[in-house]
Order: structure tokens, then sequence, then C-alpha cells
């Protein structure tokens, strides 16, 4: 890997970084969910930072090119954090299911208890 290339690399990290914590700061982001993408760019900087570990990485896969060897391991990065976010989503879509289950369920006993209440009124 060049040192034009790693400065690069260094350059996108922190504007990954920078742009993660904004969203941290603004709370567009929970912070469960953000050491995810922290871990992530931790990962990505390790091997920016420290190309002989990509380098050994490379050789004990057999991949053809460094670049290649970087590129396969952050879309491995990328799919564990696709992966556990689709995780989150399933979790929090049955929460949702439950929430609305139970708000309609509780809708449908005060409309009762209301029409009840009409019943003994008109009585």
């Amino acid at each position: 890997m060049t040192i034009r290339l790693r400065i690069i690399l260094c350059f996108a990290i922190l504007i990954y970084f920078f742009f993660l914590f904004l969203f941290l700061k603004r709370k567009m982001l929970s912070l469960k969910y953000t050491l995810l993408w922290i871990f992530a760019g931790l990962s990505g900087s390790i091997l920016v930072l420290f190309p002989e570990l990509l380098d050994f990485i490379v050789k004990i896969t057999e991949i053809h090119s460094t670049m290649n060897g970087l590129f396969v391991i952050l879309d491995f990065f990328l799919i564990l954090l696709l992966l556990s976010l689709t995780a989150i989503v399933s979790k929090q879509t049955d929460r949702i299911k439950s929430l609305v289950q139970d708000s309609a369920l509780m809708e449908k006993r005060i409309r009762e208890l209301e029409y009840n209440l009409e019943q003994k009124g008109k009585s």
C-alpha cells in the first residue's frame, strides 16, 4: 500500500469518525448502535495504519492483491453490520407489532366501557 493511498484512507477514516460523532451528538444515532459503527471504523483504521497486518491476512487467505484483501475484509465487516442492524430492525418490528396490538385491545376495551356507561346512563 503506497503512502499516498494510506494518507487518503486515513483522511477518509477521519471524515467517517467526524460524521459518526456528529450523528451521535445530534442524537441521530443511538449510543448502542453507534458502538457497532465505531468498531467497524476502528477495524478499518487498524488495517490502514498497520498494512503489515493486512499483508499477513492477504497471504493467509491467498488473495492476490492487498487492495483486494482490504476490500474483502471491509465487505465482511459491512455484512456483519448489516446482519446486526437487520436483527435490530426485526426486533423493533416485533415490538411495534406488539404495541399496536396492545393499543388496539385497549381501544376496544375503552369503547366497550364507554358503551356500558352510556347504557347505564340511559336506564
